[in-house]
């Protein structure tokens, strides 16, 4: 015998008030675009439906609508003060050596520098030698190539976040 119902959190996600949805979905991602193009499409059956629209959601985001996403996200190597969410995703970096955070401090400068944005990408799991040479290897790309990066990273760190959103029990989101 199979539920139709959704699982508890993204049931629980489902009848939250239309400006607490709109608040903790802001918190997974600050593109007002993505954020609302969720909102719109509750009631979700099933958490593969939620992610299917986020997708969606990413890949239609203009330039102006992936910035304002990217705005949302503090530089690597220097997560938020008392922002668990950024620090825990920045896990990596949390022990890594005075000279390693001094070349990240350079490298997330001379990238903002170039692309006129933060470095953006999924850290979570990475270490801070990976995130170093993945800077490293991303600086030299072509602004269009790397927009598309930042997109797909982008919407890595959103499922991530929309996971913890609708998966986890707990009470509130």
């Amino acid at each position: 015998m199979t539920s139709t119902s959704p699982p508890p959190g993204l049931a629980r996600f489902n009848d939250l008030e239309e400006s607490t949805a709109l608040a903790a979905l802001h918190e997974a991602c600050a593109s007002t675009t993505w954020a609302g193009r969720l909102l719109a499409g509750r009631p979700y059956a099933t958490v593969a439906g939620l992610y299917a629209v986020s997708d969606a959601a990413m890949a239609d985001l203009t330039a102006t609508d992936l910035a304002e996403a990217m705005a949302g996200h503090p530089p690597i190597g220097r997560p938020r003060a008392g922002d668990p969410v950024s620090a825990r995703e920045q896990r990596g970096m949390a022990g890594a050596s005075g000279e390693l955070r001094a070349e990240m401090l350079e490298l997330n400068l001379a990238y903002q520098e170039r692309f006129g944005h933060v470095f953006l990408i999924c850290a979570t799991g990475r270490t801070g030698e990976q995130l170093r040479d993945a800077v490293k290897e991303r600086i030299g790309n072509a602004p269009e190539q790397e927009r598309e990066i930042v997109r797909v990273e982008l919407g890595k760190i959103n499922r991530i976040r929309l996971a913890r959103l609708v998966e986890e029990d707990r009470d509130t989101p």
